[in-house]
């Protein structure tokens, strides 16, 4: 009787394999354009089955925009996990800060570009997007919420997790837009809720 693989193990083949399926079908996708790639060329490419791929992503968009969980996670942790003294707004700009640097700046090199303009020109793409920054915008305004003791529902709350994401995006040269952007959350937020702590300027 064979002996079965431990648990760390299998979950480790399985993110690889989930990772180059991801690759694979993004080479394919900006090389030909995503309404020209079936589902079965993406899983030949990748040497794995169609039941295989659609184990591991629900949908042929969930193979371009894979990463749903861990940044709603992310959004809420950079909330509830922040330094003392450190405001939602600053916590959340910090995060955003983080992920345009980790991509490679402001436009993220050539090949975000091409990622970018791929989900414009694709209306199933975006509606893809849409529906998971819906998603994220209702998470975080939970944990804004409970952080600041109101509501869920509360306009000013569900006003500020809608904006926040809209800021991330804001056009200018080394983040500038979305810098000014979080800089006028700041001074919004903490006109709201007096306990919030102002933050730095800028």
């Amino acid at each position: 009787m064979p002996t079965p693989e431990p648990a760390g193990r299998r979950e480790r083949r399985k993110a690889r394999t989930r990772a180059h399926i991801a690759e694979t079908a993004l080479e394919l996708f900006l090389a030909r354009g995503f309404a020209e790639v079936t589902t079965a060329e993406v899983a030949e490419a990748a040497d794995v089955s169609v039941t295989t791929l659609f184990n591991h992503f629900p949908s042929k968009e969930a193979l371009v925009v894979d990463e749903d969980a861990e940044r709603e996670a992310a959004l809420v942790a950079a909330v509830h996990d922040r330094e003392p003294g450190t405001s939602v707004v600053d916590a959340l700009h910090a995060y955003f800060t983080a992920v345009r640097e980790a991509r490679g700046g402001d436009d993220g090199g050539a090949r975000f570009r091409e990622f970018r303009r791929m989900i414009l020109e694709s209306p199933s793409l975006r509606e893809h997007v849409d529906r998971m920054w819906a998603r994220h915008e209702d998470s975080l305004a939970a944990a804004i919420a409970a952080d600041a003791g109101a509501a869920a529902d509360d306009p000013a709350v569900r006003a500020l997790a809608h904006l926040v994401l809209a800021a991330r995006s804001v056009p200018g040269d080394g983040g500038a837009g979305s810098d000014a952007a979080f800089a006028l959350l700041r001074a919004g937020w903490s006109a709201l809720d007096p306990l919030a702590p102002a933050g730095p300027p800028g």
